[in-house]
């Protein structure tokens, strides 16, 4: 167990198109939601209307376990990543219209199909804490 990601988890985080996001608010009950993600800096960053479930638990709790899995029916070929991270939700500013950009360039349709405004939206920051492995000798 790591508590950055190694270069090659980076890439996996990065190149992959949707990872798995699991929160817990101030309930008992999980939330667990398919977001599409960037990496920039050793961070894992995602977008959000300021209202989602996600949000809300990230508000009361915030830490946060985001998961990327490549499934094989050769089970010597399954990898994967599990980040388990504390969060800080950006509102607004140089960072969310940085990390927006970095959204539309890796998923250039989500400009006009989820389109990110500071008015409605965040961008979730993942400081990863844990970082475990499968898969990826």
């Amino acid at each position: 167990m790591a508590s950055r990601m190694t270069r090659k988890v980076e890439k996996l985080v990065g190149r992959e198109r949707v990872c798995r996001v699991a929160t817990v608010g101030d309930g008992v009950m999980p939330h667990c939601v398919p977001v599409c993600q960037v990496v920039d800096g050793g961070k894992i960053y995602f977008g959000s209307g300021d209202e989602a479930g996600k949000v809300k638990n990230l508000e009361a709790t915030p830490h946060v376990c985001v998961t990327v899995d490549l499934y094989s029916d050769d089970w010597s070929q399954i990898k994967g990543v599990m980040v388990q991270g504390t969060v800080e939700l950006i509102a607004r500013g140089p960072r969310f219209r940085k990390i927006r950009d970095l959204l539309y360039a890796k998923y250039p349709h989500y400009r006009t199909d989820a389109a990110l405004s500071p008015s409605d939206s965040v961008i979730v920051e993942v400081t990863p804490t844990h970082v475990f492995t499968w898969g990826l000798d």
